[in-house]
């Protein structure tokens, strides 16, 4: 057996065996609603002003009322057309509907508040929604003001064997890396709803400079890890993408 079709095998033995031998198991339940925003670059920056006067202080009310854990507004900074993202947390997908809701109710409660959206909806005209489910990571950690996420298209008949490898493999080394500092968080999540990406890999740390560090730290600890091999046959396309926090609860 070749160094390749060894990994895979250690790969499936994995997969087929469970929680109950993975490294890094989640303590508790947590989802993610993200929606990805096409914006007018022209028009952006007062898109940013709008969801500070609009969508800031409702998301702030809903997680200080328990009805979210977190919510966040995220600036592009590289990557593809998605040019912000509006993300917030919470224990269950009913939870995530019902904070989407009791946001909804309160922006659009008055005339003005009416106005400012459709204002906002001609800066940033389209977008794409996502309901993640956390799979890895330290869930519950306040995220770092910049982050590096990668967006997978995965084979969907393989993803249990992506998330064992991630759990076993990749979770070590994320985890020491936080502990030192180099991180701030890191999640691996799967895809619930939305469109074609399957898997969400993310990292967050204090400035730019230091998540490319950590980063490049990252592809060295891998590079001849034959394991690294496997996660690219079953997720063997993705997209890159780095952002930068404008607004974030906690």
């Amino acid at each position: 057996m070749n160094k390749s079709s060894a990994a895979l095998a250690a790969l499936l033995l994995l997969g087929g065996a469970g929680a109950s031998v993975t490294a890094h198991a989640q303590d508790k339940e947590s989802y993610t609603y993200s929606t990805y925003f096409y914006c007018d670059v022209t028009q952006q920056d007062r898109a940013d002003e709008i969801v500070g006067q609009l969508d800031k202080p409702a998301f702030e009310a809903v997680v200080a009322g328990g009805g979210a854990s977190n919510w966040g507004w995220l600036k592009h900074h590289t990557g593809g057309k998605w040019r912000r993202v509006q993300y917030y947390s919470a224990s269950s997908i009913d939870a995530l509907l019902a904070a989407q809701k009791a946001v909804t109710d309160q922006t659009e409660a008055t005339a003005k508040g009416k106005a400012l959206g459709k204002e906002f909806g001609n800066a940033c005209k389209s977008h794409d929604d996502y309901i993640w489910r956390s799979v890895a990571g330290n869930v519950g950690t306040t995220r770092g003001p910049a982050a590096f996420s990668v967006y997978y298209i995965c084979d969907s008949s393989r993803e249990d064997q992506a998330d064992a490898l991630v759990k076993r493999v990749y979770a070590p080394v994320y985890d020491k890396m936080v502990a030192e500092g180099k991180l701030t968080s890191w999640g691996w999540m799967e895809h619930i709803v939305g469109g074609e990406y399957r898997r969400l890999a993310t990292m967050t740390a204090k400035d730019i400079s230091s998540l490319m560090a950590a980063r490049s730290a990252l592809v060295a600890a891998f590079q001849d890890d034959p394991l690294s091999g496997v996660l690219d046959d079953i997720c063997g396309s993705h997209a890159d993408y780095m952002w930068e926090t404008k607004f974030s609860t906690p």
